[in-house]
This record gives structure tokens, C-alpha cells and sequence, in this order.
């Protein structure tokens, strides 16, 4: 005999319940009461059939006195009195897979016991038989039985109080008493029983849930800080490189007619090169975080920044003109660093698509409600044009989206390109002051 497979698995109180939802006095009561309960069901887990063959051995047990009277009286009464031991325990071994065809056999052997006249110590299992069938049958089986146990025992009291003389027939209303509590109490047990099981199921269901909706929240943030590194990456690269090579291209020139501008424009590109190096190391850290590193990690750049980005372009070609208004240095960080991306962008598509001699204004201001970035050169576009369906655009449309702000860009009357950003919201930014960088 094998018990019946079951996916049941220990309990872990403390990702089953809330601690915000109950004071430390309930959540500890609420903890122990789970774990002990955890622990009854991972030793029945564990060894199932210590439970399943030990009730039926108890209550074989409790029958050996009558098994000995009857073999004191014959032959015959033994082997009857074996019978209907074996028929009240044995049955008890499918009480879990099949609690009303178990109870309703033991029903049966009962009357057939009492209009034998066989009194069997064993007879108790039938209580045993209603408790599982409140655990596992439904709530009208468990009914049926309390009613048919009920009504049994009244029967059996009033028969065998008609064959007893009056003297013993003034304990009848204790027996009765005590088997009505009996009956009762095991329907209870079992109604309790099948509830506590309920309640432990949706407490597991809840807790794979929680897992299910934990992991599911990491590989989100993964994926967001996989696309935020992308666009970084892109930023930096996308700057860097435009800006190295027009510096190439106007080094080329002046090593031979001037040397020592060339060489001072080589090593522009060598400081524009490892400053995109160290970014892409600090991004990479965020990646493997897990790897050590002794290297000092630099900071977010934001509006502080902007004067050495627009050294870098100027040094490419272009003439850049910078124009902060408003009080700027209140503003998050993370504003700041969308601000400087944004600017970054529209200068490497200006490095990119328009004459080395071009013309550019930055504008930055900080509104009572929003911060607005305008970028605008004096073309000539190049050949190639500006692609306004480039990833650059849509990066920084996701960055001004951040902020619950739009991009727009298209040509201007100069014969060049206009990007013009908003962000909102902020905080409000009093005291407007103007500053231009040469």
C-alpha cells in the first residue's frame, strides 16, 4: 500500500504574509502558528505512511480485548469478531482517496455488527471515517453523515437501553451526551481541517505569485536598464566619434602647413577619446557589477558639463554659442544629465550633417513649469541631409518623454536645423538671469 502522491511543500510564513499589514505582536503570533503548521505538513510529507497506517494500527489495538473475550467463547465468535475488527480498520487506509465509499462501508458494517451482536472495541473508526469526510467531501456529504451518525446512535441507545435493567439505564442521557460531543466534534475537526488546507493552498498560490510577479518585475528592470545602457552607449559613441572625426579631418590638413595646431588637435582627440572610454566603463560597471574595480567611477555630467561639450564641438569646427537662462543649478540630476544628452545629440547631428563652418546656438532655459532646449546651426546641410528618422531623434524624444516632455526638429529659415526640446515638470525657478558663453 503507497500513499497518495501530493504536491504539498513546507511553508514559508514569512513571504506568506504582509508584516505592514499587522502589528509585531500579530505578525510573530501569525509566524509561529504558520511554521508550526509548516512543520506538521512537511513530517506528514515526509513520511506519509506513518499517519496512513498508524490510525488504522491504534484502533486495531483498542479491539484485542474484545478479540480475547471472544476467543474465550468460541471458536465461531473469534473469527467473527476478527472479521468485523479488520473490516472496521482496513477500510481506513483509502479514507483520503475515498472518505464517502469508506464511511458509507463503515455505516453498513455497523448495523450488520449490532444485528449481529458483535461489540467490537474498533467500532470508533466510523468517528474517524466522518472526520475525513468533512476534510476531503464536500459540505452536504459531511451533513448527511453528522445526520445519519446521529440518529444512529439515538437508535442504538434507546435499543440497548430497552434490554438493559433500570439501574444501568440511568447513564443513557451521559452516553448520549458524550456521543453527540463526539460526533459533533469530529465533523468540526474535519470542517476545520479542510478549511486550514484551503487557506494553506491559497497561501502558496499567493507566494508563487509573488515570485512569478518578482521575477517577472526583474527581467523589466532588466530590460529598461539594458535599453537605458543602449542609449547611453549611443550618446557617448554617437558624440565622441563625430566629434573625432572632424578632428581628423582637420588635422590631416594642418600637420604640414601648422604642426602645432594639429598637434593640439590631436590631442582633443585624445582627450575626447578617453573621456568616451571612462563613460563606457561606468556604464559597463552597471553591468557587471559584479566584477571589482579600482578605477574611480565620474558622475552623471549635467548642466556643469556643457561648456566642456561645446569646447569639443567648437574645436571640430563649428562656431557654438551657449545661452543659459534661468536658475538652473536647482535641477535634478537626472533632469540635468537628459538636458546635456539631448544637447550632446543635436550638436553630433549638426558635426554630422552640416559644413564644417556652421553656425550654432544653444539655448537653455529653465521656466517656472518646464525647461526648454533650443539647438540651431546655419546649415549648409550636407549632401547626405539629416535623417529625421534617426535613432538620435528618437533617443531624444525618450528622453524628453521622460519628463513628460516632447522633441520637435526640422529646417529653419537660416538654411540649417532646428531642435527644440521641452521638459516638464519642475520645480519652479525664480530669478532669471542670463549667461552667455563665448
Amino acid at each position: 500500500m503507497t500513499a497518495a502522491p501530493t504536491t504539498d511543500r513546507p511553508l514559508k510564513p514569512e513571504s506568506l504574509i504582509g508584516r505592514t499589514r499587522l502589528g509585531d505582536s500579530e505578525y510573530r503570533s501569525v509566524v509561529r502558528l504558520l511554521t508550526w503548521l509548516g512543520r506538521v505538513r512537511a513530517a506528514d510529507v515526509a513520511h506519509p505512511r506513518v499517519r496512513l497506517w498508524g490510525v488504522p494500527a491504534f484502533y486495531a489495538l483498542g479491539g484485542i480485548p474484545a478479540l480475547v473475550l471472544a476467543a474465550q467463547d468460541s471458536g465461531p465468535a473469534f473469527v467473527l469478531t476478527l472479521a468485523v475488527t479488520a473490516g472496521y480498520t482496513v477500510p481506513l487506509l483509502w479514507r483520503r482517496q475515498r472518505p464517502v465509499l469508506v464511511f458509507a462501508f463503515l455505516v453498513v458494517l455497523s448495523e450488520v455488527s449490532l444485528f449481529l451482536g458483535v461489540d467490537s472495541g474498533s467500532s470508533a473508526t466510523q468517528l474517524v471515517a466522518l472526520l475525513n469526510l468533512g476534510r476531503f467531501g464536500s459540505p452536504g456529504q459531511l451533513a448527511v453523515g453528522v445526520v445519519y451518525n446521529l440518529v444512529q446512535t439515538f437508535v442504538s441507545i434507546v435499543f440497548f437501553n430497552g434490554l438493559k435493567e433500570s439501574s444501568q439505564a440511568a447513564s443513557t442521557p451521559v452516553l448520549a451526551f458524550l456521543a453527540v460531543v463526539a460526533i459533533l466534534s469530529m465533523a468540526a475537526l474535519g470542517l476545520a481541517g479542510k478549511l486550514v488546507n484551503a487557506y494553506i493552498e491559497a497561501l502558496q498560490e499567493h507566494a508563487v505569485r509573488l515570485e512569478r510577479e518578482r521575477d517577472q518585475r526583474a527581467r523589466l528592470a532588466a530590460a529598461t536598464e539594458r535599453a537605458r545602457v543602449a542609449r547611453e552607449m549611443h550618446d557617448i559613441l554617437g558624440h565622441t566619434l563625430a566629434v573625432i572625426v572632424g578632428l581628423a579631418g582637420g588635422a590631416a590638413g594642418l600637420a604640414e602647413t601648422k604642426p602645432k595646431r594639429g598637434a593640439d588637435t590631436l590631442r582633443i582627440i585624445a582627450e575626447s577619446g578617453r573621456g568616451a572610454l571612462a563613460e563606457l566603463r561606468r556604464l559597463l560597471a552597471v553591468i557587471h557589477d559584479d566584477e571589482p574595480d579600482d578605477t574611480p567611477l565620474a558622475p552623471q555630467p549635467g548642466l556643469a558639463d556643457l561648456g566642456a561639450l561645446m569646447e569639443r564641438v567648437r574645436a571640430a569646427g563649428p562656431a557654438v554659442t551657449l545661452h543659459l537662462k534661468g536658475e538652473l543649478t536647482g535641477l535634478a540630476q537626472g533632469l540635468q544629465l537628459a538636458v546635456y544628452r539631448i544637447v550632446q545629440e543635436a550638436l553630433t547631428n549638426t558635426l554630422k550633417h552640416a559644413a564644417p563652418h556652421t553656425t550654432v546656438d544653444v539655448t537653455v532655459t529653465a521656466g517656472p513649469e518646464a525647461v526648454s532646449v533650443t539647438v540651431e546651426d546655419t546649415g549648409p546641410l550636407k549632401a547626405s541631409g539629416t535623417d529625421e528618422h534617426g535613432k538620435g531623434l528618437v533617443g531624444m524624444r525618450e528622453r524628453a518623454a521622460l519628463y513628460g516632455g516632447q522633441v520637435t526638429a526640422g529646417p529653419n529659415s537660416r538654411g540649417g536645423w532646428t531642435v527644440h526640446a521641452l521638459l516638464v515638470p519642475i520645480s519652479p525657478a525664480p530669478d532669471l538671469t542670463e549667461k552667455h558663453s563665448a
